[in-house]
């Protein structure tokens, strides 16, 4: 059991639902690769894999026919149908949401340096180097940026880290909009992933921190966002 309470089944759920909706690898309707090849695609056993199937398949993200295979439903998203629903639900302007980012995630860049197992680590580099490859291509990055940011906070082993998530989504989505009218947002955008990796590569918890402050100061600024 990994700390937090997450084990690596749990884990490998969240890498599948990342094949769906960030890589694109399989879309709603596709059969999932027979059980060995997915398994050693996964780096895990085929005991671990069929647990994560059974996750997923419980929240109706899979489909398991038998006799058939293990199939991706409709309605699949990032979100993983988990948060807190009712205050994601309240109306909230830009600058709440930003200041809302600002209070929590430089502070999750910090535990995630600390906690973060290699396989966490590797997840979020490869979402940031996804991201960045997505806006050299000017190509939508709405979903990889999602998980670069989701994936710093299932690092963090903290699971109101993970249930808040859905409602900073709301920030990232609208913020990636507005961005990418502006040629400066994006390219600090790029010069802060950089270095909010460097720094969770190196394991440097302050280094990450003041990174991600950084970050999303300079978001705050491009938007015309008071710090009071």
């Amino acid at each position: 059991m990994a700390a937090g309470g997450k084990n690596l089944a749990e884990t490998v759920a969240e890498e599948i639902i990342s094949m769906i909706t960030v890589e694109h690898k399989f879309q709603v309707g596709d059969q999932l690769p027979n059980e060995n090849e997915l398994s050693a695609a996964l780096g895990v056993s085929r005991t671990t894999l069929r647990e994560a199937v059974r996750i997923l398949a419980a929240h109706n993200v899979l489909e398991i026919r038998r006799g058939c295979g293990t199939y991706v439903k409709n309605g699949v998203n990032a979100d993983g149908n988990i948060g807190l629903k009712e205050l994601s639900a309240f109306p909230m302007d830009i600058k709440d949401l930003y200041e809302m980012r600002l209070i929590f995630e430089p502070e999750t860049a910090y535990y995630a340096a600390k906690r973060a197992t290699d396989r966490e680590l590797e997840r979020i580099l490869s979402y940031g180097r996804l991201e960045e490859e997505l806006i050299l291509k000017k190509q939508d990055r709405t979903e990889a940026e999602r998980m670069f940011h989701k994936a710093i906070a299932n690092a963090t082993h903290n699971e109101f880290m993970n249930r808040l998530m859905p409602i900073l989504y709301r920030a990232i989505d609208k913020g990636v909009v507005l961005a990418d009218a502006r040629e400066e947002m994006v390219q600090n955008t790029l010069t802060d992933h950089h270095i909010i990796m460097d720094f969770l590569e190196k394991r440097d918890a302050e280094g990450a921190k003041t990174a991600m402050k950084l970050h999303i100061i300079h978001a705050m600024r491009g938007f015309g966002i008071e710090e009071d």
